[in-house]
């Protein structure tokens, strides 16, 4: 293998690269517009332009135009589309996965329980569609037999509801899958959800790098995994792992796959759920344990070569930890969140690993998946571990766009994690918010204040520029002004002082990080003061205050411009070229940095450009109208 393009982007195509550099190996990255100028891009030694990363035709052509050997699907997009391997072995290119064979067999429910019943490996009971609902025992769940990550699947409690859930998920299966075959099973209320990572060569040897929990999820999407599971037996060990291995023997399996199990929780059953033929998000936790790179194995078992390991060189060591970072307001409904990053720090360490593509100044769109990275950490044991992945999210600040790594951090924090009595429904039955506590945001409100005390008061220079503080005269008390007024006091060496009453010494200042002592408490968080808004990164959660007096101000009358204050999205478009408007008339509207703000004519005259479309995604400072004043 001498070329391997990344049928991929973000995280999981910058991870494939770093192996494949490694290794010696050329790199071909993909990208669309959107994408040009992305990390993933920047890190290739090549790249070629697609128009979607969607486009089988597209990705096997950009891989012969590259001269690739080897394509590596990465996870999501065409990962496990059996067209797109049968396409690249149409082509002669060798696809870093199982055949598309495979693929068809394990890419459907109803066909991998076949083949795991002709394994042995056992099944979650089913009932036949032929069969009366009325004496099924509730609660069952029905799902689509064509594809996965929750989409076709409901929980049906009676025999009334019945009809109603199979029309809606058949309706959904087809829309995401053009397929709606569905399966129905028993439901297991109270479960967990376990998987086993599998490699198998194409030489006869399979072997299992054992197991991972992923319980933690939300509505079927996981959000914390880990390795190896902290609540089973050896005897349950043994049976997933042996029936993992057995089911990839079964059906002729290459590559990585991971074989996903339910445990039971009332009975300590084990029953096979489905096969990902394909690297999975978490592998980095099954790296972490047991010192192995499975994309190096990928790679050695796509070029023909046995596998360099066997199952007795397996060994687990210590336990790993990861949580997803996505692009949402997880305690605003989960709302997916865009726009541009502002500051953005990742953690490190000794035992933390972060895979990501995210950087400051970057525009996060909702035209792709909204996971941006990866914080995973390893210790000795789980509660190291745990302990470590909690100090790798409070060091982890993204600004300019909110993220769920606060939402992670309380997860991680909380007794239920801590003592691994979640399953696999535990978000679903809580309230986020109060069961799973929204963070405080006194603290973060204290700290932005102070910093825009310490900024206003200096003529020249400032704490937070790259060459540290620059002592004055002594601050007077400043009242800043955010959704309430807050009192300042700061003393005359301008390091201590008081917020609101509450004692505050400065211990230093620098590149936007704080580190202070907040009433005998040591604190260190990433602050950005800007003229429209002050944000704060505390313990993962993204922290934002507005100016009152400052919201009005968001056009400045000089040209008869209106750009955009801050990056956003544009709600509402108003007018038209050519159109006439009076001063203070609404061109549009958009939403930025959770604030909705109008833009307004400067003055009276016409419309001679409209550069802006409802639900657009805007940088700051992009020009969204241009107004001619009237003679």
């Amino acid at each position: 293998m001498k070329t391997l393009l990344v049928a991929n982007r973000g995280e999981i195509a910058l991870r494939v690269f770093r192996t494949a550099h490694r290794l010696g190996i050329r790199t071909i990255a993909i990208h669309t517009d959107l994408d040009a100028g992305a990390p993933h891009v920047r890190a290739a030694d090549d790249a070629v332009r697609v128009e979607s990363y969607l486009d089988i035709d597209a990705v096997v052509g950009a891989a012969r135009a590259a001269g690739a050997d080897a394509v590596h699907p990465g996870y999501g997009f065409l990962s496990e589309r059996a067209a797109f391997a049968r396409a690249l072995e149409g082509v002669g290119i060798k696809l870093v996965g199982p055949s598309s064979d495979v693929m068809d067999k394990m890419g459907r429910k109803d066909a991998a329980r076949e083949i795991a019943v002709a394994a042995g490996v056992p099944v979650v009971p089913a009932y036949s569609l032929d069969d009366d609902p009325s004496t099924f025992a509730y609660p069952v769940l029905v799902k689509a037999a064509a594809g996965g990550g929750g989409k076709g699947m409901r929980i049906v409690r009676a025999a009334s509801g019945f009809a109603e859930a199979m029309a809606s998920a058949k309706r959904e299966a087809s829309s995401a899958f053009g397929d709606d075959t569905i399966l129905v099973e028993k439901y297991v209320e109270s479960g967990r959800h376990i998987e086993v990572q599998v490699m198998a060569d194409a030489h006869g040897h399979v072997i299992h790098l054992f197991e991972r929990d992923c319980s933690t999820q939300r509505r079927h999407q996981k959000v914390l995994e880990e390795a190896p599971a902290p609540t089973i037996t050896d005897a349950q060990r043994q049976q997933v792992t042996a029936s993992a291995v057995a089911l990839a023997r079964e059906v002729g399996y290459e590559n990585a796959g991971t074989v996903e199990f339910l445990l039971d929780s009332d009975t300590g059953e084990t029953y096979f759920l489905e096969m990902n033929t394909r690297l999975q998000v978490e592998h980095p936790v099954t790296e972490m344990v047991t010192g192995l790179d499975l994309v190096e194995l990928q790679l050695l078992v796509a070029d023909g070569e046995p596998l360099p390991i066997g199952q007795d060189d397996v060994q687990l060591t210590g336990h790993a930890i990861e949580a997803r970072v996505y692009a949402e307001d997880s305690f605003g409904g989960f709302l997916p969140q865009a726009g541009a990053t502002s500051i953005v720090r990742w953690a490190s360490g000794t035992g933390v690993r972060v895979d990501h593509a995210l950087e400051s100044n970057q525009v996060v769109s909702t035209a792709y998946d909204p996971m941006l990275g990866k914080v995973i950490a390893h210790g000795p044991d789980r509660e190291s571990a745990r302990l470590a992945l909690v100090a790798a999210l409070d060091d982890t600040s993204i600004l300019g766009l909110t993220t769920n790594a606060g939402f992670l951090r309380t997860l991680v924090a909380s007794d239920e994690f801590r003592d691994a009595t979640i399953d696999t429904a535990w978000l679903d039955r809580v309230e986020i918010g109060t069961d799973v506590p929204a963070p405080d945001d006194e603290l973060p409100r204290l700290l932005v204040s102070w910093v825009s005390a310490m900024i206003t008061s200096m003529d020249t220079g400032h704490a937070f520029a790259a060459d540290g503080f620059r002592l004055g005269a002594p601050p007077a008390p400043t009242v800043v002004e955010l959704d309430r007024p807050v009192m300042v006091a700061r003393a005359a060496d301008g390091v201590a002082g008081t917020v609101d009453g509450v004692p505050v010494r400065q211990l230093s200042a620098a590149d936007h990080v704080l580190d202070a002592v907040v009433d005998g408490r040591r604190v260190r968080a990433v602050v950005n003061v800007q003229p429209h808004v002050m944000e704060v990164a505390w313990q993962g959660q993204r922290h934002v205050f507005t100016r009152p007096d400052r919201l009005a101000d968001t056009v400045a009358v000089g040209d008869g411009t209106i750009s955009a204050p801050m990056p956003g999205t544009l709600l509402d478009v108003r007018v038209t070229v050519g159109q006439e408007v009076a001063e203070g008339d609404v061109l549009g509207a958009m939403e930025a940095m959770k604030m909705e703000l109008s833009l307004k004519a400067p003055f009276a005259g016409t419309v001679t450009e409209v550069d802006a479309a409802v639900g657009q995604q805007v940088a700051i400072g992009a020009t969204l109208f241009v107004v001619e004043a009237a003679e």
